[in-house]
């Protein structure tokens, strides 16, 4: 596959942008790759047009669709699977949300409320402050998985209405 000059420079910045999210630059490429081509992709496709080892292919494959970012399909005729992902950048975010807060926040706050429980449970605090900063980290994460949880259940026209509102919510706390 042939890419556009500009196709190329996004994935590759997809791909370094992919390292500061915590995601590995392949992975990130194989994702802008199958978010920017016309049709699905097979994997020796992916690699010739990336430029990459047929094991990180494999293993990016993998990884995108354990996030629900990547499908596979199949064409009659054809051994192969071929991969796409969402074109909807709404609906790219909700899966994204979604498996964040699953991998990332989830076991956090299960952490952070051990240690309130804990916190308020000694007889007497090691740290004076343990168990005001330790609530005040819970109340915050708590509101945030809350909001998230309400954004990955909205329909993607939904979420961007939402999102269009923007100074007029602020406008509203002030």
């Amino acid at each position: 596959m042939n890419l556009h000059p500009t196709a190329q420079k996004f994935i590759v910045h997809w791909g370094e942008m992919g390292t500061r999210w915590g995601i590995n630059r392949s992975v990130a490429q194989i994702h802008a790759l199958l978010y920017l081509s016309p049709e699905p992709l097979a994997a020796d496709e992916i690699v010739e047009t990336l430029a990459i080892a047929r094991s990180n292919v494999s293993t990016g494959l993998r990884e995108l669709q354990t996030w629900g970012l990547v499908r596979a399909t199949q064409v009659l005729g054809d051994r192969r699977d071929r991969f796409s992902t969402a074109t909807d950048v709404w609906e790219l975010f909700r899966v994204i949300l979604r498996e964040r807060k699953r991998r990332e926040l989830d076991p956090t706050l299960a952490v952070l409320r051990e240690c309130v429980a804990e916190a308020k449970a000694a007889p007497a605090p090691a740290l004076p402050h343990l168990d005001k900063r330790l609530g005040a980290m819970l109340e915050y994460m708590e509101l945030a998985d809350s909001w998230g949880e309400r954004a990955a259940r909205l329909e993607p026209a939904k979420l961007r209405r939402l999102a269009k509102l923007g100074d007029s919510i602020f406008k509203l706390a002030e």
